[in-house]
């Protein structure tokens, strides 16, 4: 077998638009995810960055079932000895409303500079305004 190359000059790159307003955090995450990596597109190579961009507008109304709200935490460290902070779902959206769902797309790509690439091209916004207008995103469920 030999290992498919798309040319990048080949490579038709689109803009979708997802509205997560009441959605919920991980199908939206993993919509997107399959979207940026180019897993919808017949050209699909693991190793390659063919997919498309995604602007995710609302994301601070996405919602989590069940308790997750009370029970997902989400943990970061200060650098300092002792210094593990952790916050629930309900007061990180409160605070930073696009990092649950930044996590959640960034978690579902490669690890490596690749997902890296990738993660830079899902594009979130807490309200419904986004400067991505002049790309004329085509909208998709999620």
């Amino acid at each position: 077998m030999k290992t498919v190359f798309a040319k990048p000059a080949s490579v038709e790159r689109k803009w979708y638009i997802i509205d997560a307003e009441g959605k919920v955090l991980g199908r939206v995450a993993a919509k997107v995810a399959a979207i940026v990596r180019g897993k919808n597109k017949a050209i699909f190579v693991p190793h390659q960055e063919i997919g498309d961009f995604v602007v995710v507008i609302n994301a601070d109304k996405i919602v989590v079932t069940g308790r997750k709200a009370q029970q997902k935490m989400y943990h970061r460290h200060t650098g300092y000895v002792g210094g593990l902070k952790s916050n629930n779902f309900e007061k990180v959206i409160e605070r930073h409303p696009t990092m649950p769902l930044e996590l959640a797309i960034k978690g579902m790509l490669p690890k490596g500079p690749l997902g890296r690439k990738l993660a830079k091209n899902a594009k979130i916004y807490a309200g419904t305004s986004h400067p991505h207008s002049s790309q004329k995103p085509a909208p998709v469920e999620a």
